[in-house]
């Protein structure tokens, strides 16, 4: 009697064979992460994050002469792979502490100097998420101080907003003018409008929303949707219709500016940093930004997305590591030195950003415009209407100033508000941090003597 094996055929033994399903896992879970949720909601916060990156951008291309063109690809090629990494609306911006060094001091921290504090703070960041110890303090640091500094962040944000909103900017100068006026085509009247129109259409969150078992009847069935007027307003996409009105006033004010383009890529070529550069990068540039990097585009990022993606979870080493790469690659060819942070993922979530594809549609659309027009591009950032851009930061902003509504306790409030107040006063989280930390320790310490039994007196 033949055995059962013998009698299989060879073909069959070989597809049962067990076969690694690495790569189909991989693509399966890239292409999960790029899905659209809502196609008119990803399409809109595609452009909820540009209130941070045009106005930065636009600041080093005219003060220092950074590459746009470059930036625009390489940035570009960041936020395709974050989004299919991640599966959510992970935004990559600029580094704005070494940008504001840069554009307050353009005459002795130019390219080669951005280029150094970049890699040495991609560099530092890439070691401490290798190492484990990114994690280790992602742990430690309290809720309360992480809440304090996204609730300083959100109002800076907010702040800068209305200045763009109220003020003439000179982004080469990075300095406000007079008043701007209430009409025109960059008018007071005109940023009104757009942020009255997302307010309408976006309202002030998800909260108080429509439940969703009103989509059922008793019996169980699904009812048959009715899209009212309220239905088809909030499905407006309000920060691109607002964004798309500003490119077109944008070539309205300077109608000529489209026979100024150069077609075709910006020449990439390796940055050449010497031993000062070097010095001054890490000194000006890197010093003053791990801080911010490590709390805002680090820590305050895994918090934030655990709260507002709670099936997902980012690890504190990942997200450094992710960060790091970035620099350690992009800015050895003038790229801005980039990261992630609380603030552009809370303006995405804001705007209806649910998975990665919404930032990889806004990779893909920057590397094309980096391709095509390189940096020649500038001329219309250069005329797109600031009280817009303010707008849409300002939503950003206030998006995360609103995670820190979850305090529930007096002392958690009072560790968080302290926190903010001297990261806004004194400008600087790193100072905001330790002020924090520092009252979250005595509280500790006041709450443990408390807690321990009175020493028993003998008569």
């Amino acid at each position: 009697m033949e055995s059962s094996i013998n009698q299989i055929p060879l073909q069959d033994i070989q597809a049962r064979a067990p076969r690694s399903r690495f790569p189909s896992n991989v693509v399966y879970k890239v292409r999960e992460n790029l899905v659209f949720r809502s196609k008119w909601a990803e399409l809109n916060v595609a452009v909820g994050d540009l209130g941070t990156y045009i106005p930065i951008v636009l600041a080093l291309t005219l003060s220092v002469d950074l590459n746009l063109g470059t930036t625009l690809i390489f940035t570009g090629v960041y936020n395709i792979l974050t989004g299919a990494i991640y599966g959510v609306p992970m935004p990559v911006q600029p580094m704005k502490s070494i940008a504001a060094v840069a554009i307050s001091n353009s005459a002795e921290f130019g390219v080669p100097e951005i280029m150094a504090a970049g890699i040495c703070t991609g560099g530092i960041l890439i070691l401490l998420g290798v190492t484990g110890l990114m994690q280790f303090v992602y742990k430690l640091i309290p809720l309360s101080v992480v809440r304090g500094i996204q609730l300083s962040q959100g109002l800076s944000f907010a702040m800068t907003a209305v200045k763009y909103i109220r003020k003439v900017q000179d982004f080469s100068k990075s300095k406000s003018g007079g008043d701007r006026h209430w009409l025109g085509l960059d008018g007071l009247v005109l940023a009104i409008v757009c942020a009255c129109f997302i307010i309408v259409v976006n309202g002030g969150g998800e909260e108080g929303s429509e439940s969703e078992g009103d989509e059922f009847n008793l019996g169980g069935r699904e009812r048959p949707r009715r899209r009212g007027l309220r239905q088809i307003v909030a499905s407006l996409p309000s920060a691109f219709m607002v964004f798309l009105l500003g490119v077109i006033l944008a070539f309205i004010r300077r109608p000529g500016v489209v026979h100024g383009f150069k077609f075709g890529p910006s020449s990439i070529e390796i940055v050449k940093i010497s031993k000062h550069a070097w010095k001054e990068g890490f000194v000006k540039g890197a010093i003053p930004q791990l801080p911010l990097s490590v709390l805002n585009s680090v820590i305050a990022v895994c918090k934030l997305s655990s709260d507002l993606f709670p099936e997902k979870d980012f690890s504190a080493s990942s997200i450094s590591v992710s960060v790091g790469l970035m620099n350690i690659v992009g800015c050895w060819f003038g790229a801005m030195p980039c990261c992630h942070g609380a603030g552009g993922l809370a303006g995405q979530y804001k705007f209806g950003g649910r998975s990665g594809g919404c930032v990889a549609l806004l990779g893909a659309a920057k590397m094309l415009l980096g391709l095509v027009l390189g940096s020649s591009l500038v001329m219309v950032l250069n005329q797109f209407p600031v009280g817009v851009l303010g707008v849409l930061l300002l939503f950003a902003g206030i998006e995360l100033a609103m995670a820190s509504r979850d305090m529930n306790t007096k002392e958690e409030a009072f560790v968080m508000l302290i926190c903010a107040a001297v990261s806004l006063v004194g400008s600087s989280a790193a100072l905001g941090f330790l002020c924090g930390i520092a009252v979250h320790l005595l509280l500790k310490l006041r709450n443990w003597r408390k807690d321990q039994p009175c020493p028993a007196v003998s008569v």
